[in-house]
């Protein structure tokens, strides 16, 4: 059993998942983030932190697409594991419902390197 993301990360994108996570399977994508299945520890940690309630067990029904894309995009976008800002639109976002098609972008995010 592996933790994904789901739909409501997108526009949001809480990293305070991010800081609790001992084993940095977190990678960052422009507006959400993704956690790579094969690193994943289950430890769970990570579930009750996020605020947007995005991180669901692989085990919930219905959420195959999601560890797809988990999966997927964790091998494109760089790692991060330390807490960020979350999008300034992330309070108006949270909730909202069908945001992969949407909102959803492909682009990487910055990982852990970020400016100063």
């Amino acid at each position: 059993m592996t933790y994904v993301i789901t739909d409501n990360c997108i526009g949001c994108k809480y990293t305070d998942c991010v800081e609790v996570c001992p084993v940095d399977c977190f990678y960052e994508g422009e507006n959400m983030l993704v956690i790579h299945p094969d690193e994943c520890i289950d430890c769970g940690v990570c579930e009750p932190e996020c605020p947007a309630e995005a991180i669901k067990p692989d085990t919930d029904p219905g959420l195959e697409k999601w560890l797809t894309l988990n999966a997927e995009y964790s091998l494109k976008w760089p790692n991060i594991s330390i807490k960020t800002s979350p999008l300034p639109q992330a309070e108006t976002m949270d909730g909202i419902n069908s945001k992969l098609e949407k909102y959803f972008s492909k682009n990487p995010g910055k990982g852990d390197v970020r400016e100063p």
